[in-house]
């Protein structure tokens, strides 16, 4: 039950004054929200200075002044187009005002000649004079009157004025209740310099002067209680797992061994660590919820096969679960290819099995002789039943919604879960997204595996590297050639008109795959360029994770300037999976902006995963790097990662310690944390299966 001193704050935005039918559909779309607190939470993105400056030549071209001057002269416009203009003087200099379509006698009347006014608005070069164009704010100090000392600027919508939206704001602050007890730590607070929660909302929204250090340290105090709250809802849910019971699976150190001493590679230092780190976790009697984090070609997959190796000499199944019918095909293969050698019986499920084959399946996994079952969200169907299913394994888990592994999970009682990504995120962020997981980095690439040459090329040159394509694809390798979009009339770089052209000029077989394709056309045209039918695959950047052709030796990305840094190397790594040299080559349009050079000079340096989604965040801040927006970094309300990242760090050792001492957050303090939850938790799933 939500606190009833809370209620007020919940209350509807149609119980503020003046908000009625019309407004409140605008207000509920600018806020994300309906209550009073989403209008709260919809924090001003910056605040203008409006005090009254000394003199007119303290002002600069480009900026928001507000001056008072003696009106000097007026000139009426000298044709439709031109604007009215009143010139003000201070003893400096002049400043004009210019007005365009406006009633000269109105404004004869507002600037008679020798009154003084105040007027407020951006100063620009005209002619090499101030002028203001439209003030924000005219007024007769002769009346006591000023523009507020400081304004803040909200983000809007169609419909919605920031006057407007900023009165409701302020009136929305008294339904925030005075004394709630404080929920942040005590010395950090004073530490910090921090006030308290509501004299932060007030100090954001209705300041009283024009302070940007207040104002920092006012979103600042916001952004801890948010990680406060996101924290210890995380230490909340580790503290309920470690309470439920979960079957222990003992550790398997000789099977292990025996699979390690079969392959035909030594692991590396990180993959040992990882296979450890699982290892130790599913001994335990608590659920394993483990998040396996590693870069492109950094072998996950050994990883979850050692696990799966444990599960089954404890007497456990275990269940891979992979996005799609050609990724679970895929680590089928793989899977088969390592543990059937050792006696362990591999199996694929996915919605193209049917009739026999599928019953067989089904069977094998309900009387436990299937040890490991890879497969696709058909692994979760009512008809599927484990006989003792104690491992479940999620492959590019943030691809998955949190109900698709919570009926996985459904299949057996508390198994042990391993979540891999091959997306890798700044370690700074690493709290952000998976903040209630255990986290394991494969920061190593195996040894021998050869590096992927990059190289930027103009795409005046185009037609050089659709002849390395064809002599690549002579010599028997194959070729990924990615376009940024399926198909517009207006732009020859589409993945529609890029395949037509190469099938004419190449005459080889060149495959085609994007976002509009059904899921079974998407799926047959990756099986043929993975089966080699095809040799050339034109496609969009739906292919940027999981697909494993060993053949392909070339990666073409078009029109390359457009995307990511992460996403470029995600692509990338499609190839350089066999043992012949291979190439991305990014493609661009000339001229490069900084930005966009910076990222391919980035790419072209570096193939670490972890140092590009450094570089990546640094250039585009979180909410444009591949994956975090599915894994639920981008949902914070307060929160901007790239200035308050730190605090996740801070919040999650003061949630621990007051969770580990008051579990059931009876005392004060605990009392308190409920009260932040309450606020500034999620409103919806965070992605992750209990």
């Amino acid at each position: 039950m939500r606190d009833e001193r809370l209620f007020p704050m919940f209350a509807g935005l149609d119980t503020l004054t003046g908000v009625g039918p019309k407004m409140k559909p605008l207000l509920e779309r600018l806020v994300d929200g309906e209550t009073i607190w989403d209008l709260l939470l919809h924090l001003p993105e910056r605040w203008v200075d409006r005090r009254v400056r000394a003199s007119f030549d303290q002002v600069a071209f480009g900026e928001v002044a507000t001056v008072q001057g003696e009106v000097h002269a007026y000139q009426a416009p000298y044709s439709d187009k031109a604007p009215h203009r009143i010139q003000l003087f201070d003893g400096t200099g002049f400043l004009t005002l210019a007005f365009f379509r406006a009633d000269g006698r109105w404004l004869q009347g507002q600037f008679p000649i020798g009154s003084v006014r105040i007027v407020s608005g951006r100063v620009e070069d005209f002619k090499g004079e101030r002028q203001m164009t439209h003030p924000d704010y005219i007024v007769d100090p002769a009346k006591g009157d000023h523009p507020p000392e400081v304004e803040p600027i909200y983000g809007l919508t169609a419909g919605l004025t920031n006057k407007r939206v900023h009165s409701l704001a302020v009136q929305a602050l008294s339904s925030v209740p005075d004394g709630l007890p404080e929920w942040g730590d005590a010395h950090l607070i004073m530490q910090k310099g921090w006030v308290g929660f509501k004299d932060a909302l007030i100090g954001l929204h209705n300041p009283p002067v024009y302070d940007e250090t207040a104002f920092d340290l006012g979103r600042e105090r916001l952004a801890y209680d948010e990680a406060l709250a996101r924290e210890s809802a995380f230490a909340l849910a580790r503290a309920s797992r470690k309470r439920r019971n979960a079957p222990p699976i003992p550790q398997a150190q000789v099977a292990q061994s025996r699979l390690a001493r079969s392959l035909p590679y030594r692991q590396t230092g990180a993959q040992v660590r990882a296979v450890a780190e699982v290892s130790e976790d599913m001994a335990r009697q608590s659920p394993m919820r483990r998040m396996l984090q590693g870069d492109v070609g950094s072998g996950k997959t050994l990883v979850g096969a050692m696990a799966a190796v444990q599960a089954a000499a404890g007497g456990f199944q275990s269940a891979f679960m992979a996005p799609t019918e050609v990724l679970a095909r895929q680590q089928f293969e793989t899977l088969d290819k390592l543990l059937s050698p050792q006696g362990y019986v591999v199996a694929s499920l996915t919605g193209r099995d049917k009739g026999a084959i599928r019953e067989g399946t089904l069977l094998g996994l309900a009387d436990g002789s299937i040890h490991i079952v890879a497969g696709t969200h058909a692994l979760f169907q009512e008809s599927v039943s484990f006989r003792n299913l104690g491992l479940i394994i999620v492959d590019e888990q943030h691809r998955f919604g949190v109900q698709d592994r919570m009926r996985l999970v459904s299949k057996a009682t508390s198994p042990h879960m391993l979540v891999m990504s091959a997306t890798p995120i700044p370690r700074t962020l690493a709290q952000a997204v998976h903040g209630d997981l255990d986290v394991t980095i494969l920061d190593e690439k195996p040894q021998g595996r050869k590096p992927i040459e990059t190289r930027a090329v103009p795409d005046t040159r185009i037609d050089e590297v659709v002849d390395a394509v064809g002599r690549a694809v002579r010599r028997g390798e194959q070729a990924f050639w990615v376009c940024p979009k399926v198909d517009v009339d207006d732009d020859d770089s589409t993945a529609v008109g890029r395949h037509a052209v190469l099938g004419e000029q190449l005459g080889v077989p060149v495959g085609l795959v994007h976002g509009r394709l059904k899921p079974t056309e998407k799926d047959a045209a990756l099986e043929s360029f993975r089966s080699g039918r095809t040799k050339i695959l034109v496609a969009t950047t739906v292919i940027e994770v999981g697909v494993d052709v060993p053949e392909a030796t070339i990666m073409v990305i078009e029109r390359a300037e457009g995307f990511g840094l992460a996403q470029l190397h995600q692509l990338r790594g499609r190839v350089g999976r066999g043992d012949k040299p291979s190439f991305c080559l990014l493609l661009y349009r000339p001229p490069l902006g900084d930005m966009a050079r910076e990222r391919l000079e980035t790419l072209r340096r570096t193939d670490d995963g972890f140092e590009i989604a450094e570089a990546d965040f640094k250039l585009r801040g979180p909410g444009d790097m591949l994956g975090l927006r599915q894994a639920g970094a981008t949902d914070y309300r307060v929160i901007d990662l790239s200035r308050h990242a730190d605090l996740l760090a801070i919040a999650k050792k003061d949630a621990m310690a007051v969770i580990e001492t008051d579990p059931d957050l009876a005392g004060p303090r605990g009392q308190a944390l409920r009260l932040v939850r309450e606020l500034l938790t999620p409103r919806v799933p965070m992605g992750r299966a209990g």
